[in-house]
Order: C-alpha cells, then sequence, then structure tokens
C-alpha cells in the first residue's frame, strides 16, 4: 500500500487546518488520494487553501469549541461527501510565556487555550464518532512530548489531557473497529517559537514532518493501528 494510494477518494476531517501542522497534512492528504474538510475559524485562510488543494478540499469555518459549529460542519461533510473516513484533532494553541508563577497570560488566554485544546478535542471526537463508527475509520489526535513529560506551565496539562482522551477513546471504541492514534510531536517551528523564544542551535520538526507521521498512520492497513507516534527533533533531549 502507498501513499498515492491509500486514501483513494477517502474523506478527512481536519480542525484547526487554516495554518501549520493541520495545512500540512491536508496538502499530503490530497496528494495520497484523500478528500479533506478544512475546519478553523479564519475562513478566507481555509478558502485560500481550498483554491490551492482545489475540488477534493472543503473549507468549513468551525470554532471547536463551540457544540453547534462542530455538528454543523460534519453535516456539511456529509452532504458534500457522503462519508466520512478519518478525522484529525488538531486545534490547539499554547498562549504567553509558559509559567504558572509568571509570565504574560491572562486569565482569560489560559481560558481560551484549555478549552481548545481539551475540550475542542473532545467535543471533535463526540461530533466525528458516529460516523466513524459506521466507517469503521480512524481518529487522531493531536498530542505532544509535552502530554509524556510534564514542562512548565498549564500547556502541558491540556496535551496530558489529550493522552488520556486518546486512550479512553481506543478503549472505548477500538474492539468496534475505530482506529485512534495520538500523534505526539517534540519541538515545531511555529510561530511561537519566532517570538524572541527560540533556543540557537536547537532543531526543530517542521510541519511537513508531522504531516508525514500523520498519513503514515492513516496509511497502515485497516487492521493495524498505530495508537501513539512519538515525534522528537534528533537533538532534543526531554
Amino acid at each position: 500500500m502507498t501513499q498515492d494510494t491509500a486514501g483513494k477518494g477517502k474523506v478527512l476531517f481536519i480542525t484547526g487546518a487554516s495554518s501549520g501542522i493541520g495545512a500540512a497534512v491536508a496538502r499530503h492528504a490530497v496528494t495520497g488520494g484523500w478528500r479533506v474538510v478544512l475546519t478553523a475559524r479564519s475562513l478566507d485562510r481555509l478558502q485560500a487553501l481550498a483554491a490551492e488543494l482545489g475540488d477534493a478540499a472543503l473549507p468549513v469555518a468551525c470554532d471547536v469549541t463551540e457544540w453547534s459549529e462542530l455538528e454543523a460542519a460534519v453535516a456539511t461533510t456529509l452532504e458534500r461527501f457522503g462519508q466520512l473516513d478519518a478525522a484529525l484533532a488538531n486545534a490547539g494553541f499554547t498562549a504567553g510565556t509558559p509559567r504558572y508563577a509568571e509570565g504574560d497570560p491572562t486569565p482569560d488566554e489560559w481560558r481560551s487555550m484549555i478549552l481548545t485544546n481539551v475540550l475542542g478535542a473532545a467535543l471533535t471526537a463526540r461530533a466525528t464518532l458516529p460516523h466513524l463508527l459506521r466507517s469503521k475509520g480512524h481518529l487522531l489526535l493531536v498530542g505532544s512530548v509535552a502530554g509524556r513529560v510534564a514542562t512548565p506551565g498549564p500547556y502541558s496539562a491540556t496535551k496530558w489531557a489529550v493522552s488520556g482522551m486518546a486512550e479512553s477513546i481506543r478503549r472505548e471504541v477500538g474492539g468496534r473497529g475505530v482506529r485512534v492514534t495520538n500523534i505526539e510531536p517534540g519541538r515545531v517551528e511555529t510561530p511561537f517559537w519566532a517570538e524572541g523564544r527560540k533556543p540557537e542551535g536547537v532543531d526543530f520538526l517542521q510541519d511537513d514532518d508531522v504531516a508525514r507521521a500523520v498519513l503514515y498512520a492513516l496509511n497502515q492497513p485497516p487492521h493495524v493501528a498505530v495508537n501513539e507516534l512519538l515525534i522528537r527533533p534528533t537533538t532534543q533531549e526531554v
């Protein structure tokens, strides 16, 4: 099975698809024959990506913390494509300096991060799993190395929550034919690191590196479930 044929005609629902890992996954998936549903809050960026990807891409504005918007996005997916074979709960971010005792996040910034990273992933699972059960599909969640190794600040706590969520969902639906994968990247080159925080001489993953890992998990035969995929830059020690 090759990437060029494994996803032929299948439909992948992606949250946080307007940039970064989500956009990279969309590009790789379309190359591999998938049709993709691009969701995020910024419709203009989704539309630009969809124009690049062609008829295989459907842009849908959606805030993952709003249940009604997720329901509507999944309904639009089924109206357009008639099926749902995989979902990637990718939407998430980190807020400000990652510390509890010091730094610049306001309580509202933390609230938004926790709601997006945790509630957003859970609601994405709830909205898509009934359809993935019918298709015996695949749910993937984007966690983090910070969901295995505690780091300062609440961002790490949100990713520990994703790790627990992925295993909980696996135990619930794995026996019914749905594969569940927790993708756990280490340091990824993002705008966060560009804001004067990037240490010198340290390697970073690129969005495409993570996207290839996602497609690796997606493209396994149906009887093979890659439940956890931990990816670090070679020189990242923790």
